[in-house]
């Protein structure tokens, strides 16, 4: 099929309108600008898991492959000019199996869980992950273990499952106890399933906090520019001999612990500035 010249025309003036419009948008709207970073990011992760894929399909489905995910990903943060501050890392336990719990903003907890993540450490996700494309199969190839939250008897086993794994393979995992992304400048009440899977295994409880993003991101304004992040690594709160009835107090001191810490990174000047003053900023 053959375009005749009039077609070669109009495709040559919608590219150098293109040309005009994009840095147009770029400079001159801030909405415009945040929906070209957020979909560049969200595009470069799922480029990125395909070139890991073959890396990772060497091993199988292994949590050594993690490693490779971190180290592909960990440049990320130098594209947008974000500065992530690390703190409290001896805090990680040497030599034994242990849940981290993390605070949940937005899919930018990426970042910070890449500059912190232990090794063979891996996150517990929700199942819908499974089926996003070429990172959905990058994250089961690297462990990362997938509960559908719709079926509780389902979750139940599969955390029952955890449980062994991290005693008889050394493993950690990382688990946001808020369930999903909160935007409203504090912590949700936190789901205990973490937490009784910390004292079914008998594990520590290593509580990590992310300061505010509100200096440098912003869904609800569509604002995405440059900024810091620090990242709080907490004593481990050990969990040897309690029982499943100590879950709902162990989970509300854990929580109340990472919101002391959360209201203090995020209002000293070097995490999220006056994000407690907005209520309903996060993104």
């Amino acid at each position: 099929m053959e375009f005749w010249p009039g077609a070669w025309m109009l495709l040559l003036l919608l590219f150098l309108l293109l040309l005009f419009l994009l840095p147009t948008l770029w400079f001159c709207s801030p909405s415009a600008k945040y929906f070209f970073k957020m979909a560049f990011y969200n595009g470069w992760i799922l480029f990125l898991a395909v070139l890991a894929i073959p890396v990772c399909a060497v091993r199988g489905r292994n949590v050594e492959n993690m490693k490779i995910l971190r180290l592909m990903l960990l440049h990320i943060k130098y594209l947008y000019g974000i500065r992530v501050e690390v703190r409290g890392a001896h805090h990680f336990p040497p030599s034994q199996p242990y849940v981290v719990v993390s605070n949940h903003q937005s899919s930018l907890d990426l970042l910070g869980m890449m500059e912190v993540l232990p090794g063979r450490c891996v996150p517990i996700a929700k199942r819908e992950l499974l089926w996003a494309g070429s990172a959905g199969l990058a994250c089961w190839l690297a462990g990362v273990i997938f509960i559908d939250r719709k079926r509780t008897g389902d979750a139940i086993s599969v955390m029952s499952e955890v449980a062994q794994t991290l005693l008889t393979q050394d493993v950690r995992v990382w688990v946001f106890p808020e369930g999903t992304r909160n935007h409203n400048g504090s912590m949700l009440p936190f789901k205990r399933g973490a937490f009784h899977l910390a004292v079914q295994a008998q594990v520590p409880i290593v509580p990590i906090v992310m300061s505010s993003y509100q200096d440098f991101y912003c869904k609800k304004e569509r604002r995405f520019t440059s900024g810091q992040c620090q990242v709080r690594v907490l004593p481990p709160v050990p969990t040897e001999g309690l029982t499943p009835d100590d879950v709902p107090a162990l989970a509300d001191r854990v929580r109340h612990s990472m919101l002391t810490v959360f209201r203090e990174i995020s209002t000293d000047g070097r995490g999220g500035g006056d994000y407690l003053k907005k209520p309903g900023g996060g993104g």
